[in-house]
């Protein structure tokens, strides 16, 4: 019999999002700024055979989110990946990966506005230098703060607004771009060493994770044993053979010249295209990573927010602003975060520190969807079931530790010691309620 132990479904909620709608918002939060920049790092990592990273994180992420169609089958709160966790194993462990949730927001969104900062620097080349770049990040991180404490209203219409013409760019630089690929740019001259691959596949990640944060809206899905299982695999399918076109096309008209390549999809545009396709990508890399940085900018506050609110950070981090009512303190601290962030550190740093974090939030969820079969945890209705169940969790976590020993030392210091003060804040905060 099954065990009716998970949470009570939340009310005041309505389950209004369906299988396209989830799988357009999965969609939409991963494709964000990294494939602009991130073919030139692949190239670099790989040369010709670049496109075995995708595959490999292509097959490493269709085991994972196999593991979050089950977890998010079977429960059907909001908080997503953090949910899944602590309804697993209890409070302490959910309340790690909560933060680590709050960490890869952080890393992605720092790593996001870099690029943004060197699309505008390459489109007016009087923003490229080092301090105009760090005053094009302080305007732009600094507006999207001032209108996201104007209210949660304004922030999501600068976002909807600015996702919406995310996917033309990139559909037509693949439409043209295919007439330009030379077929010697894409010879593959023999395999790369398995830690060449881990690393670059680890970077690569980067592109791919977005799927934790869509669906944290869990509690207003409909049917959630129906809908994202489906969803998942509609969107990751898509997105998958988005990027190794993408790769592919850049790729074959820019050979070598890809791995040092700033902004590689503007220049296969200009080969492709003309100067005014260069120009045209330049702006929708920019739009892209704009809509992004402004939907991570209202998301990510909220979880500062939320351990102030709970006592794990000075309550002054949960204040509420008299006229807007929105967290303005928690808004401006996480802005004055991603901004040191974006400025002390490089893409592809800040893009491995988020990888990282990522990943071990997915070996959580990928043990929780584990541990919920195994206490047989329901949230109404027939939970999506993984082919080979007891297999498919045990090779994403081997996928996931294949990542792992590329990387180094310095890395897992940064990521473990954000863990490791989690911990204490969670101890220190559970010892000031006991003495209350």
């Amino acid at each position: 019999m099954p065990r009716n132990d998970a949470p009570a479904p939340e009310t005041g909620l309505v389950r209004a999002v369906g299988v396209w709608a989830l799988a357009a918002s999965i969609v939409n939060v991963t494709i964000g700024g990294g494939i602009f920049r991130l073919p030139a790092a692949v190239g670099a990592g790989l040369g010709t055979a670049a496109p075995l990273a995708y595959l490999a994180c292509a097959v490493a992420m269709g085991l994972i989110v196999l593991c979050f169609a089950e977890a998010g089958s079977r429960v059907a709160l909001t908080g997503g990946p953090y949910a899944y966790v602590e309804v697993a194993f209890g409070p302490f462990v959910g309340f790690l990966a909560g933060v680590l949730l709050w960490t890869v927001g952080s890393f992605a969104l720092a790593a996001v506005a870099t690029v943004f900062a060197d699309t505008i620097g390459a489109l007016v080349p009087a923003l490229s230098g080092k301090a105009a770049r760090a005053a094009v990040l302080a305007a732009t991180l600094g507006v999207l703060a001032a209108v996201n404490v104007r209210g949660v209203r304004q922030g999501t219409a600068v976002n909807v607004v600015f996702t919406v013409a995310k996917l033309l760019p990139l559909l037509l630089l693949l439409a043209a771009g295919v007439f330009a690929v030379k077929a010697s740019n894409l010879a593959w001259a023999g395999a790369p060493p398995a830690g060449a691959l881990a690393r670059t596949s680890v970077l690569l990640i980067f592109a791919f994770a977005g799927v934790e944060s869509a669906l944290v809206p869990s509690g207003e899905v409909r049917d959630v044993a129906r809908t994202i299982p489906r969803a998942i695999g509609l969107a990751m399918a898509a997105i998958t053979v988005l990027y190794v076109a993408l790769h592919l096309v850049t790729q074959g008209i820019l050979g070598g010249a890809l791995a040092g390549s700033a902004t590689p999809l503007a220049d296969a545009a200009a080969v492709a295209l003309g100067p005014w396709g260069r120009t045209l990508m330049l702006v929708g890399a920019a739009v892209s990573m704009f809509g992004y940085v402004g939907g991570m900018t209202l998301a990510v506050p909220r979880a500062l927010f939320a351990l102030g609110r709970d006592g794990f950070l000075p309550r002054g981090i949960a204040a509420v602003h008299p006229r807007w009512h929105t967290p303005y303190v928690a808004i401006a601290v996480q802005a004055v975060i991603v901004f040191a962030l974006a400025v002390t550190s490089g893409f592809e740093q800040l893009a491995i520190l988020a990888n990282v974090s990522t990943l071990l939030l997915y070996a959580a969820c990928c043990a929780a969807a584990w541990e919920l079969r195994r206490r047989d945890v329901r949230a109404g209705g027939i939970p999506f079931r993984v082919p080979a169940a007891s297999i498919v969790p045990v090779l994403a976590l081997a996928a996931i530790a294949f990542f792992f020993t590329s990387v180094t030392g310095r890395e897992w210091l940064v990521v473990l010691g954000v863990v490791a003060a989690a911990a204490a804040l969670f101890a220190v905060a559970r010892l000031a309620r006991r003495n209350r």
